[in-house]
C-alpha cells in the first residue's frame, strides 16, 4: 500500500489497521484522558491496536458540537445536503476492500462478507439522501382565508449507540437517516470494532460534512448512554443491540421524555410445512444460519420442522452446515469466520452443553476448533427440548436447533410463545398455509420460502420486546422527525 493511499484510507501501513481515534467537531482526537481498551483480533486473540474511552469532557464538546452542527445542518439546502451524502457514498465505495479489511481483522467475518456489508451500507447511504428529497408534507383544504399545513422536520441532536456485529451496517442505518433528516449525530459505536466505525467516518468528513453534524465517540457505554441520553441537548435516542440494554437505554429515554428507536434481539423461529421441500428449506436456512458466524439478530434460530420431513431436511442441513469452510476471514474460501469475542464463544458452549444435559442430541459440530482464536464448529442439534435454554434464548451463534412439530398450528404456537418477535421465516408450497403464517407469526419482519436480509428500500423492525420503531424504506427517517401542524389564517 502507497503512502497516499494509506493516508486517503487512515490505515496505518505496518498493520493495514485503522488508527483509531474520536471524532469531535470536526476533529480527530485521542480525547482529554488516558484511558483505552485493546482491540482484538478474534480469529487470533492478540491486539490490534487500542481504542481511547471518552471522558465526560469529551461527551460535552460532542454535543455542544452536535447543536452548533444542527443549526448549520438543518438550514443546508436539500439538494446540498444530499450532494454531500452521495459523495460520502462514494468514498465508501471506492474503498470497500479496505474498509472491509479493517472490518474483518476487528470482527472475525469473512472477507467477502465484510466488502458485501460496505457497499450495502453505501447503497443505503444513497437511498436515504434521496428519502430527504420526498419529506413532502401536505396541505388541507379549508376556509378560503386559512392555510392548514403538515410539515416534517429534523427532530434535532441525535444520541445513537450501535453493536459490533455488524460493524459498518449498525453505525450507518443511524448515521445516514440522521442526516438526511436533517438532524446532527453524536454516535458511540462499538469499542470491539472501532475501525470500521472511524473508515466510513473519515468518508463523511472528506464529502464535506460540516464540523459538528457528524460526532463519533466510544467509551465506557453506562457513562456514555447516561450523559449523552440525559443531556438537554439530544433530542431523539436510537439503539441497536440486546434487549436488556434496550430497555435500559429506553428507560433512559422515557426519564426525560425523549423519543427512542430500539432495534433489539430476536430468537427467529423457522418454520418448515409438510409440504416445503426439505432440502431446498435447508440449503436456505443454513445459508443464513451461519453467515456472521450465526451473529445476527435476524438469523434463524429456532428451526420447527413438520415430522414428516424431518430427517430428511435434517440430513441435509448436516451436510451444508459441514460444509462450510471455517478459518480466519482474510483467508481464500473462507465462509465463517470466528465468533467475535471470547464472551460469545462461552456462551454457545454453555448452550449446547445445556442442550445436550436436557436431551438434545449433536447431529454435528458441538465443539470448540482446537486452534487460536474464537473459532466454534458449524453445530446441528436435533431432539431438542424446548425447555432447553437454546430454545429460549437467543443463541448468537453458530448453532441450528431442530425441533419436529406435528401441525401449523402448534408450529405458530412454539414459535410465537417467546416475547421476542423481530424476525421469522416460513417454508410452503402452498399459497393458503403462507396465508396462515403470514397472518399468524408474531414479527416485524417475515420471509417465506427463504431467508433474505434487510434491504434500503423496505422497513426494518420488531415486535414485542424486540424493540420498536423502523430502520429502512420510507419509513426510515420517521424517527428523525417530528410532525407539525402549522395553522395560519390570513
Amino acid at each position: 500500500m502507497t503512502t497516499q493511499a494509506t493516508a486517503a484510507t487512515g490505515l496505518r501501513s505496518h498493520d493495514s489497521y485503522e488508527d483509531v481515534r474520536l471524532y469531535i467537531d470536526g476533529e480527530w482526537t485521542r480525547g482529554a484522558g488516558d484511558r483505552s481498551q485493546s482491540v482484538l483480533n478474534p480469529a487470533t486473540g492478540r491486539s490490534l491496536g487500542d481504542v481511547p474511552l471518552a471522558e465526560a469532557e469529551d461527551l460535552d464538546r460532542a454535543l455542544a458540537a452536535a447543536k452548533r452542527g444542527f443549526a448549520i445542518w438543518r438550514d443546508t439546502p436539500v439538494d446540498e445536503r444530499t450532494a454531500i451524502l452521495h459523495r460520502a457514498a462514494d468514498l465508501i465505495r471506492q474503498r470497500a476492500s479496505a474498509i472491509g479489511r479493517t472490518m474483518t481483522l476487528e470482527q472475525g467475518k469473512p472477507l467477502p462478507e465484510a466488502r458485501g456489508e460496505v457497499i450495502r451500507v453505501a447503497k443505503l447511504l444513497d437511498w436515504d439522501a434521496e428519502e430527504a428529497r420526498r419529506n413532502y408534507g401536505r396541505i388541507i383544504p379549508v376556509d378560503i382565508d386559512t392555510e392548514l399545513t403538515v410539515t416534517h422536520e429534523p427532530i434535532g441532536p441525535v444520541a445513537a449507540f450501535t453493536p459490533w456485529n455488524f460493524p459498518a451496517g449498525s453505525p450507518m442505518r443511524k448515521i445516514a437517516a440522521a442526516l438526511s433528516a436533517g438532524c446532527s449525530i453524536v454516535i458511540k459505536a462499538s469499542e470491539e470494532t472501532p475501525g470500521t466505525a472511524c473508515a466510513l467516518v473519515r468518508c463523511f468528513d472528506e464529502a464535506g460534512v460540516p464540523a459538528g453534524v457528524l460526532n463519533l465517540v466510544f467509551g465506557v457505554p453506562a457513562e456514555v448512554s447516561e450523559a449523552l441520553i440525559a443531556s438537554p441537548i439530544t433530542r431523539m435516542v436510537a439503539f441497536t443491540g440486546s434487549v436488556p440494554v434496550g430497555k435500559q437505554l429506553a428507560g433512559l429515554a422515557a426519564a426525560v421524555m425523549k423519543p427512542a428507536l430500539m432495534e433489539l434481539g430476536g430468537h427467529a423461529p423457522v418454520i418448515v410445512c409438510e409440504d416445503a421441500d426439505p432440502e431446498r428449506a435447508a440449503a436456505r436456512t443454513a445459508g443464513s444460519k451461519f453467515v456472521n458466524a450465526g451473529q445476527v439478530c435476524t438469523s434463524p434460530s429456532r428451526i420447527l420442522v413438520h415430522e414428516s420431513i424431518h430427517d430428511r431436511f435434517v440430513g441435509a442441513l448436516v451436510e451444508a452446515a459441514e460444509s462450510v469452510k471455517v478459518g480466519d476471514g482474510l483467508e481464500d474460501g473462507v465462509r465463517m469466520g470466528p465468533l467475535a469475542n471470547e464472551r460469545r464463544l462461552a456462551a454457545v458452549q454453555d448452550l449446547v452443553a445445556d442442550a445436550v444435559e436436557r436431551g438434545a442430541s449433536v447431529a454435528c459440530g458441538g465443539r470448540r476448533l482446537d486452534r487460536e482464536g474464537w473459532f466454534y464448529a458449524p453445530t446441528v442439534l436435533t431432539e431438542v427440548p424446548l425447555d432447553a435454554r437454546v430454545a429460549r434464548e437467543e443463541p448468537f451463534g453458530p448453532i441450528a436447533p431442530v425441533i419436529s412439530f406435528e401441525d401449523v398450528s402448534e408450529a405458530l404456537e412454539i414459535a410465537n410463545s417467546l416475547p421476542y418477535g423481530l424476525a421469522a421465516y416460513g417454508f410452503t408450497e402452498s399459497v393458503a398455509t403462507a396465508a396462515r403464517l403470514k397472518r399468524g407469526l408474531d414479527a416485524g419482519i417475515l420471509s417465506i420460502n427463504h431467508c433474505g436480509g434487510s434491504v434500503p428500500e423496505a422497513p426494518s423492525g420488531g415486535v414485542k420486546e424486540s424493540g420498536y420503531g423502523r430502520e429502512g424504506g420510507s419509513e426510515g427517517l420517521d424517527a428523525y422527525l417530528v410532525t407539525k401542524r402549522i395553522w395560519h389564517r390570513f
